[in-house]
């Protein structure tokens, strides 16, 4: 059982953040509970704002075991959890709430989702690599990068004050940086990580991309992105945010549960949804 779990009796989980109502987290952590036998457990979604979170926690009572948080809510549950581990304390950004004993415990699988998604996409390691985007994602994928051996990393930005905070992640990580503005300059590393949202993507997409680059965007939905079809178009290898979603959840259902993650009948049930999309 995952250190901090809180065992028997049935469980309740949920998505937080606002919007929530296109998520397919609650299909993948259902087919978790489906999987595992957890016939009493529920998982919803909670369109909860970051100011919402403080009162929302403190009405729960121990029936709730977990949650998983999107935006606009993970600077903010890093700030209301009794005990923040190390990754979200470094990051300021928690994508999990984990019921235990004390209280609830911060923790961030964004970091090991973007990981295995680029190591089951080939990315084994890697030396030279781009960030695209600032925001919390793009700090959990800069450490993710630096746990593959990145020993410098471009970050390329539509506002270059943006990335101030993701500089000093870099830094405490003792990786170089190089920050650039989007569309001045070429990306040449042979691994990018584009972190930027639906607005930003025509400029993404625009960059003169090359074959043998290896692209993990973040996004899923809809699917392909303008991006992921430049990056192919061009001879380069993209993997889908779909690969994140779905190993970050695989950490989240263990740390919720106490229970290895069911991963053959998630990604079962990932499929089927993408297919429908």
């Amino acid at each position: 059982m995952a250190d901090g779990a809180v065992p028997g009796g049935p469980g309740r989980a949920a998505v937080l953040g606002r919007p929530v109502s296109h998520s397919l987290s609650p299909l993948l952590h259902r087919a978790a509970y489906a999987a595992l036998g957890l016939d009493g457990w529920r998982y919803d979604a909670l369109d909860v704002g970051a100011e919402d979170l403080p009162d929302l926690l403190a009405g729960l009572d121990e029936e709730w075991r977990g949650f998983s948080v999107t935006m606009p809510c993970k600077q903010a549950a890093v700030d209301v959890a009794d005990r923040v581990e190390p990754l979200p304390r470094l990051l300021h950004a928690a994508n999990t709430l984990v019921r235990e004993p004390g209280g609830w415990r911060a923790e961030n699988t964004d970091v090991a989702g973007i990981g295995t998604a680029l190591q089951v996409g080939g990315v084994e390691s890697v030396e030279r690599a781009a960030v695209l985007g600032a925001g919390g994602t793009a700090a959990a994928a800069a450490v993710a990068l630096a746990s593959l051996g990145a020993q410098h990393v471009d970050v390329v930005v539509r506002e270059p004050a943006r990335a101030a905070d993701l500089v000093r992640v870099l830094d405490v990580l003792q990786v170089p940086v190089t920050v650039s503005r989007l569309g001045e300059t070429a990306v040449d590393a042979p691994v990018v990580v584009s972190t930027v949202p639906v607005a930003g993507q025509p400029a993404a997409g625009a960059l003169p991309w090359r074959p043998g680059q290896t692209v993990l965007d973040v996004l899923y939905a809809p699917w392909p992105t303008p991006l992921a079809e430049r990056v192919t178009a061009a001879g380069g290898t993209v993997i889908g945010g779909a690969e994140v979603l779905f190993w970050q959840a695989t950490v989240q259902v263990e740390l919720m549960t106490g229970f290895p993650a069911p991963i053959a009948e998630m990604r079962r049930a990932l499929d089927a949804a993408l297919a429908v999309h």
